[in-house]
C-alpha cells in the first residue's frame, strides 16, 4: 500500500488567515496542528492571482501560458494534462474532486462545459482524470452538485444567501455582499463539501490508495456564512486591519505612487470587474464595513477549519492516517482591507499573491517538521502528488517537488495577470527574488479579451466605470519587503533602485517559458 493524499483548497484565503501564519482573530487550530508537525512555506506564491488560471495551474503543474488558461473565462481544455489522471492511470490512485472546480467559466446559463451541466445530467464523472466530481460554487444556484442538492432538499434555504458579485449593501454596517444567512450550518456549502468528501472516503476499500481534493468555496464572497455562526466575532471588536493605511488621504497618497489603476479604482473611475462586482468604489467603504467583512470572513475560516477536522478524523478512524499526505492552501488571497480596497484584480502585491501552503507529510514517511523560506508555487503542487506516489514527475510539469527542508537554492517565483476583456488589455508580470517582488506592466492590447458588449447584465460594468487606461511597457512597481510588508512604497522609478530593477526584469524574462500559441480564447465573463 502506498501513501494516500488529501489535497485541502479553500479559495480567496489570505496567507495571514491562518494562526500559523500570524493571523490573530480566526481560531484554526486543525490547520495550525498540521504546520506545527509538517512544513510550513512561507514563501508560496499563486502564478496567477485569480481562480480559473490557478486552479488551472495546480491540476497541470504548469505556469499559466503554458495551459493556456491566462485569466477567468478561458476554459482549460478536457484534454489538458491531469494529475488525477495521472495518479490514477500509473499508480491506480482512487480520485475525486468534492466542492469547487472552475477549470471552467461559471457563467454559463446553457450549460456548455461539463462542469456545470454535469449534476443535471445525473453525472458525477469521470472527468479529467477524476473518478468522481461533486460540484459547488459560492451560490447556490447553476448547475452544480450542491445547487441541485438545495433545490431539491431546501429549497426555502436558497434566498438566504447574498448574491455574488451584486455588491448589494447587508449586515449591520451595509458592507457589500454581507448577509446573515438563515440557512442552518449543515446545509451550508462548507460543511456540505466535507460530509460529501467523508461519504467518498467510506466508498473506498481499506487498502485503497486515494487522491482525494477537497475544495471550499469559502472564504471568497460572497460574506454570507450561517447566521446561527456568524455571531461567534463581532466586527465591533475589530481592529482595522494592519494594511488598511487609515483616512482616505493617507490611502489616496499610496495609491498615487503605484500605476494609474490603483487610484482611479479606489477613486471610481475605473472598474474593477474582473476580480469583484463592477459597482464597488472602494472609497465609499466605511472602516466599519471593512470590520464587518473581516469578521465574517474570520468566521468562514473557522467553519472551513473545523470542516477539516471531521475529514482528518475520519481519515484516522478509517486507519488510514500513517500513510495519509495532507497539503493544505488556496489559489490566491483576498485585498481585504489592504490599500483601503477589497476583492481582487490586477493588483499584483503580497494580499493576493502569497499563500497559505503547509504539507503535512505522512507520518509513515518520517520527514521532519520544518519552515521554509524559499519561494514556492502552485506549479510545485502537482509534482509533489507524483512524489508522494512514488511516480516519476512527467515532462509536461514544469514544477518541482516541493522543498522539505531549507537549502534548496530555489530563488523565485513568478505571476502573471492578462485581462479577459479586450477593452482592458492590462498584462502584469511579476518576479519575487530576495525579499524584493518587481512587477512589469507590459504595453496594453485591444485585440485579446472578451468583448464587453456582451457580458450579461449580472456582471457588466456600468457605463462610464471602463477608463481608457494605457499602459506604454515602462510603468510598473517595486518593492523592498523587509522594509516595507506592506508594499506601500513604490521604489519603480528610485534611481537607487535602477539596477535591482533591470536585474529582477531580466530575471523574470530568463525564466518565463514561451507563451502558448496560438492562445486560448476568452469565451465567457468568468
Amino acid at each position: 500500500m502506498g501513501r494516500n493524499i488529501l489535497f485541502i483548497t479553500t479559495d480567496q484565503q489570505r496567507y495571514d488567515a491562518l494562526g500559523c501564519n500570524g493571523g490573530k482573530i480566526a481560531q484554526t487550530p486543525v490547520a495550525d496542528r498540521l504546520a506545527s508537525s509538517g512544513i510550513n512555506y512561507r514563501r508560496a506564491h499563486n502564478q496567477n492571482v485569480v481562480c480559473m488560471p490557478a486552479r488551472s495551474t495546480m491540476i497541470t503543474g504548469q505556469y499559466v501560458r503554458t495551459h493556456g488558461v491566462v485569466a477567468n473565462g478561458v476554459a482549460l481544455p478536457p484534454d489538458s494534462p491531469s494529475v488525477a489522471a495521472y495518479l490514477h492511470e500509473k499508480a491506480g490512485y482512487k480520485t475525486a474532486l468534492l466542492g469547487k472546480a472552475h477549470f471552467e467559466p461559471a457563467f454559463d446559463l446553457q450549460g456548455r462545459w461539463f462542469e456545470n451541466s454535469m449534476a443535471g445530467k445525473n453525472s458525477t464523472g469521470p472527468y479529467r482524470g477524476f473518478d468522481r466530481m461533486e460540484l459547488a460554487m459560492h451560490v447556490p444556484i447553476g448547475g452544480w452538485h450542491y445547487s441541485q442538492w438545495m433545490l431539491k432538499n431546501h429549497p426555502d434555504e436558497i434566498a438566504g444567501f447574498a448574491p455574488i458579485l451584486s455588491a448589494l449593501p447587508g449586515g449591520d454596517t451595509g458592507a457589500p455582499e454581507v448577509k446573515y444567512n438563515p440557512v442552518p450550518r449543515e446545509h451550508y456549502h462548507t460543511d456540505w463539501v466535507a460530509s460529501r468528501t467523508i461519504a467518498y472516503l467510506d466508498s473506498l476499500d481499506p487498502d485503497d490508495n486515494w487522491f482525494v481534493w477537497m475544495s471550499f468555496p469559502d472564504p471568497h464572497h460572497p460574506w454570507d456564512p450561517p447566521q446561527d455562526e456568524a455571531r461567534r466575532i463581532n466586527w465591533r471588536d475589530l481592529d482595522l486591519p494592519a494594511g488598511y493605511p487609515g483616512s482616505r488621504e493617507k490611502i489616496e497618497k499610496i495609491l498615487a505612487g503605484k500605476p494609474r489603476h490603483w487610484l482611479d479604482w479606489y477613486q471610481g473611475r475605473f472598474g474593477n470587474f474582473e476580480g469583484g462586482p463592477s459597482s464597488f468604489v472602494p472609497c465609499q467603504m466605511t472602516e466599519d464595513q471593512v470590520r464587518e467583512v473581516n469578521a465574517m470572513t474570520h468566521v468562514e475560516n473557522e467553519l472551513i477549519d473545523q470542516a477539516c477536522g471531521r475529514v482528518l478524523a475520519r481519515v484516522t478512524e478509517r486507519g488510514w492516517e500513517s500513510r495519509t499526505d495532507v497539503i493544505f492552501t488556496t489559489d490566491h488571497g483576498e485585498l481585504q482591507g489592504d490599500f483601503g480596497l477589497l476583492y481582487k484584480g490586477p493588483y499584483h502585491v503580497d494580499a493576493l499573491m502569497r499563500l497559505p501552503m503547509i504539507w503535512r507529510p505522512a507520518p509513515s514517511a518520517n520527514v521532519a517538521h520544518n519552515e521554509i523560506a524559499e519561494p514556492v508555487g502552485q506549479l510545485d503542487l502537482a509534482p509533489t502528488f507524483c512524489q508522494i506516489a512514488g511516480l516519476p514527475v512527467p515532462d509536461w510539469m514544469q514544477g518541482k517537488p516541493l522543498p522539505i527542508a531549507p537549502g534548496s537554492g530555489r530563488e523565485r517565483v513568478i505571476t502573471e495577470w492578462d485581462s479577459q476583456f479586450a477593452a482592458v488589455g492590462m498584462h502584469l508580470r511579476s518576479i519575487y527574488r530576495d525579499g524584493y517582488t518587481l512587477t512589469v506592466y507590459e504595453k496594453s492590447t485591444r485585440d485579446y479579451g472578451f468583448d464587453i458588449a456582451d457580458v450579461p447584465p449580472m456582471v457588466a460594468p456600468p457605463r462610464g466605470a471602463i477608463e481608457d487606461i494605457r499602459y506604454d511597457g515602462t510603468e510598473g512597481e517595486l518593492y523592498n519587503l523587509r522594509e516595507d510588508p506592506m508594499q506601500w512604497h513604490n521604489l519603480w522609478d528610485d534611481p537607487a533602485y535602477a539596477k535591482l530593477k533591470s536585474d529582477l526584469r531580466a530575471d523574470l524574462y530568463d525564466n518565463l517559458p514561451p507563451e502558448r500559441n496560438p492562445k486560448l480564447p476568452v469565451e465567457a465573463p468568468a
